[in-house]
């Protein structure tokens, strides 16, 4: 039986914080791939519950918070020359390196490594990540996926390291993988034409980790919506949603299997088309008396919370509500996203409040570094969110390939954004120029009295 090795890489950044996040296109791919017969090892280096950190080194446990979320391990490493100019502390979050090798050791001749990529610009840790591979496994074919593979497929060639950029390579098109595999002479016998609709047949692989703080839960792919901003309709052109007794019965499954109670949706329109979605979804986990708690990071648009869906979505467990809020400013949203209307926003976090969640339970996105953006329209619109009863969260623009804010965004960045990926940070606020930086540290003052208050 072929033995195939699947990373997460290292995050390589100013700042990381585990906030329900998961490769959770990894762990479908392993899913799937485990269905097929393949022998599969996962090796994630964003792991805090890793047993090997706290068995050998002297690291510090991060504290694991309400709800699963929680720090990284970290440890400050060297800056990329080309942020040398940034006055913060840049470091490797995850585990130590000599317990990646360790891990890679263990397991003897795959027959290929499949490492996936999030941020743009946390490729360093995929470069490192990929070079330590070929060190333990060299001549065993490595294949590269993911975001970063995806929207700079051509840097990811070129400095990756990777044998194989698999650049087409989503949820949706999940049965082409044994095509690619196939190339370096490993034989999948069953090809079955999986995707993430009807994927009864296979979970993500979240059983491979040691503990399960939390599942994270994809019950579509795409969004309807063409947010200038947001790189969802080239990840996914089309907008596709699983059948509802798939989604209820995976629930299900991590629930009573694994005693997990903590669930975050990776959708981007969780709500869209409700009655034929997550109203069926909530009803049938009511019916089964599956109580559990869900969290909503990627946000909800907010014109789709209705008085009625408030009060499901409280009934059914739902505890972190975050809004896509993005800015106050109606004539920015016509030009950006056209998502909200006057008076959307104001009635949705009314409905949500009637219904029994707390301010602190409401948290509007906020969007700030865009090109041609205002700090003052930034603050306003953080006063606007605080008025109407939510809490303001601060969301730094990156800016991304394949979004159709790219060229405005690289017209105007204090940097080459096409030279290299790096400049994509959200952190650096690229498209600000030093006269709307010098007014941030007051903005995060604004929010934090609001967040503290």
């Amino acid at each position: 039986m072929d033995s195939l090795i699947l990373i997460n890489p290292w995050i390589y950044d100013f700042a990381a914080h585990d906030l329900w996040s998961k490769p959770l296109g990894l762990l479908y791919i392993a899913g799937y791939l485990r269905g097929l017969g393949l022998n599969v090892h996962v090796i994630d280096c964003m792991d805090k519950n890793n047993p090997d950190m706290l068995n050998s080194f002297s690291a510090k446990k991060p504290v694991v918070k309400r709800y699963g979320t929680g720090k990284y391990y970290m440890e400050e490493i060297e800056k990329p020359s080309a942020l040398k100019h940034v006055q913060r502390k840049y470091s490797r979050y995850g585990i130590h390196p000599d317990i990646f090798r360790i891990l890679l050791t263990s397991i003897e001749k795959p027959s290929a490594i499949l490492v996936t990529s999030l941020m743009t610009y946390w490729y360093p840790g995929v470069i490192d990540s990929i070079r330590i591979v070929k060190e333990i496994h060299p001549g065993v074919p490595v294949i590269l996926g993911g975001i970063y593979a995806r929207l700079c497929p051509d840097h990811a060639r070129n400095f990756s390291g990777a044998d194989n950029v698999a650049s087409e390579i989503n949820l949706d098109n999940i049965s082409s993988l044994p095509d690619i595999l196939a190339s370096f002479n490993i034989s999948v016998e069953t090809r079955h034409a999986l995707s993430l609709r009807g994927a009864s047949a296979f979970y993500p692989a979240f059983d491979t980790y040691n503990k399960i703080d939390y599942i994270t839960i994809q019950t579509s792919t795409g969004c309807p919506y063409k947010c200038k901003y947001c790189a969802s309709r080239f990840l996914y052109p089309v907008f596709k949603r699983r059948d509802p007794d798939d989604v209820v019965s995976e629930i299900i499954h991590w629930h009573t299997g694994y005693n997990v109670i903590d669930f975050a949706f990776y959708d981007d329109a969780l709500l869209i088309d409700s009655e034929r979605h997550i109203v069926p979804i909530l009803d049938k986990l009511k019916t089964n008396n599956i109580r559990v708690r869900f969290h909503t990071p990627n946000a909800l648009h907010v014109k789709e919370i209705t008085s009625d869906i408030a009060r499901l979505l409280f009934s059914s467990g739902f505890t972190t509500i975050r809004l896509g809020l993005e800015t106050s400013d109606m004539d920015m949203h016509r030009e950006l996203d056209k998502k909200i209307a006057l008076g959307d926003f104001e009635t949705a976090v009314r409905n949500l409040r009637e219904a029994g969640f707390t301010k602190k339970d409401i948290g509007a996105y906020i969007l700030m570094g865009l090109p041609g953006q205002s700090v003052e329209s930034v603050t306003e619109t953080v006063m606007f969110a605080d008025k109407a009863g939510a809490m303001p969260y601060l969301a730094e623009y990156s800016p991304l390939p394949e979004t159709p804010l790219w060229e405005p965004s690289v017209a105007c960045a204090r940097f080459d954004l096409k030279s290299d990926p790096i400049f994509q940070n959200n952190s650096l606020l690229s498209c600000w120029n030093d006269d709307q930086l010098k007014k941030l540290p007051e903005l995060k003052a604004v929010v934090k009295k609001i967040r503290e208050a």
